[in-house]
């Protein structure tokens, strides 16, 4: 029998100060020998994070990793961090940062438990299986300890797996969901084979993009593991440069993450990048989880009709195809990947907030947005590109 009472809370600000053994026997992120199923809650991505500065001190993103032990053992840890901003979350919250600051209360600084700028769905509650429910309770605690005492607003566990979301009702967390687009693999032998569960015109219509992008005047490449050389890093650099510049105005992250990918991440990346006239022009960078692909960043310095989709979303789904993967993770938002293949999935978080009355307000919000997104995500899905029976 496991005495709850002896169960100790402490927070760390570096992941080092865990250790790699102990984070990743709690995440239970690869067995010997095998892939990570996600590669985001390794001790070796958050690390990369850490030590390139993409996260701490003035970036908005500060560590806080609360660690659970049992008799000097670590049972439990959890990615959490202090936020003093909304930026690089993916799940929306500024509609309660402004109702929060127009009420006299003070929003930021929030704690924030995901994976910093990866809207990709996965464990939060990180345990040793033989210890999952005191150390599930025992971290949740911990969550509320900090926010009360630091007297920040609330807590928020985004993109939480299925499984805590279930559980967070219970736990007393509010619960909300989101939606990404996900290709799911049906044991396809090639791309062909999936074309052929598509209506006529949606597949005429992918076959006919990926002719145009065959067209750009260069070549498609695809690079994984040692094969990833430093000219590749430079390339793709340039790339995610100009897309942050015009998406966020600052990239999230620093190019000595590429740096510490290129020695410590390649074996859990693929690459896909275009070259025209000897130049690298385009390029997609994906991880690789055990069942799944995740699309991460895209980028360009010339601009290309169709190649886009290509990359992204066709030779992502080639590789899947070719590697025996379930599905393809292409990120957050994008109804136009629904014509691609990808089906509207459901994403989870959960959320808690110190000021009572204000949680009442945002759970009476939340009620009324599960049921509009699960209504847009059936609607979606029935209005998506597959065959149906009565078919021609």
């Amino acid at each position: 029998m496991i005495d709850e009472d002896r169960v100790e809370l402490t927070v760390v600000g570096k992941i080092s100060d865990i250790g790699e053994f102990d984070w990743d026997a709690c995440a239970s992120s690869s067995d010997a020998g095998s892939r990570p199923v996600d590669p985001f809650v390794t001790y070796r991505f958050l690390k990369g994070l850490e030590d390139s500065k993409s996260i701490g001190a003035g970036t908005g993103w500060v560590p806080q990793y609360i660690v659970a032990k049992y008799n000097k053992k670590i049972i439990g840890v959890m990615p959490s961090f202090a936020k003093g901003h909304s930026q690089g979350e993916y799940i929306f919250d500024h509609n309660w940062a402004h109702a929060y600051e127009n009420s006299g209360g003070k929003y930021y600084p929030k704690l924030q438990v995901s994976i910093p700028f990866t809207p990709v769905t996965g464990r939060r509650f990180l345990t040793l299986p033989e210890f999952h429910d005191i150390a599930q309770s025992a971290l949740l605690e911990g969550l509320q300890i900090i926010v009360s005492q630091q007297k920040w607003s609330s807590a928020h566990i985004t993109f939480c797996s299925a499984e805590e979301f279930k559980a967070g009702e219970e736990l007393g967390l509010l619960q909300r969901i989101g939606q990404q687009f996900h290709w799911e693999n049906q044991s396809y032998k090639n791309f062909d084979e999936f074309l052929m569960n598509l209506s006529s015109r949606k597949r005429k219509n992918i076959k006919k993009e990926r002719r145009i992008a065959a067209n750009f005047g260069g070549t498609f490449h695809q690079f994984t593991g040692e094969e990833i050389k430093h000219e590749h890093w430079e390339a793709f650099w340039n790339f995610y440069i100009d897309t942050g510049n015009r998406k966020w105005g600052t990239p999230y992250l620093t190019r000595e993450f590429f740096d510490y990918a290129h020695k410590n991440l390649r074996d859990d990346i693929v690459l896909f990048l275009c070259q025209k006239d000897g130049q690298w022009i385009a390029g997609a960078l994906n991880f690789i989880g055990r069942d799944t692909l995740f699309g991460r960043y895209w980028g360009c310095i010339e601009s290309y009709p169709c190649l886009h989709f290509e990359v992204c979303y066709y030779l992502a789904i080639d590789f899947a195809i070719e590697n025996n993967l379930s599905r393809v993770e292409a990120g957050a938002q994008g109804e136009h990947k629904l014509a691609r293949g990808y089906l509207p999935t459901p994403t989870y978080s959960l959320h808690w907030f110190e000021n009572k009355s204000f949680e009442n307000a945002v759970a009476e919000y939340l009620i009324a947005e599960r049921k509009a997104v699960g209504e847009d995500i059936e609607i979606l899905t029935d209005y998506g590109p597959f065959r149906k029976i009565l078919e021609d």
